[in-house]
């Protein structure tokens, strides 16, 4: 990770999950949907573009393993994955359990509702399930 610095908005909206070959592994900071987002640890990465194919292929990996996490967590109605970058430039991936009940169905995630932060315990149970969900990945 030598010149790698996470983003501060990313630091400030997610908590530490894990950290996989690649990319750390963060939640987001919104108990309104699972959340995950995956950040290559490799500095100055704007686009997936900027990967080497081997690195863009394990990022895939990652993605998959952290698609699978969600979906055995939480029995999502859908898995959705995006890179979009707009507020935030530096690469990260947003992998999200989405729900046919949940408020932004069948719409995206961004501006549906304000964000709810989670209580601080059920911020620790929800990490830490994740983790152990994520060593039988990695």
């Amino acid at each position: 990770m030598s010149g790698f610095t996470l983003h501060e908005r990313l630091a400030g909206d997610t908590v530490a999950v894990a950290e996989g070959p690649l990319s750390l592994v963060r939640l987001m900071n919104d108990r309104t949907y699972p959340w995950l987002i995956l950040v290559p640890s490799r500095s100055d990465l704007r686009e997936l573009h900027d990967l080497a194919a081997a690195e863009r292929s394990h990022l895939m990996d990652e993605i998959t393993a952290a698609s699978r996490c969600l979906e055995r967590l939480f029995a999502a109605d859908k898995i959705n994955v995006g890179a979009l970058g707009n507020l935030v430039p530096q690469l990260h991936i947003h992998v999200i359990a989405r729900f046919r009940n949940d408020p932004a169905w069948p719409g995206p995630v961004w501006g549906a509702a304000p964000p709810e932060p989670y209580e601080t315990g059920d911020l620790a149970a929800r990490v830490e399930a994740l983790r152990d969900a994520f060593h039988q990945e990695f």
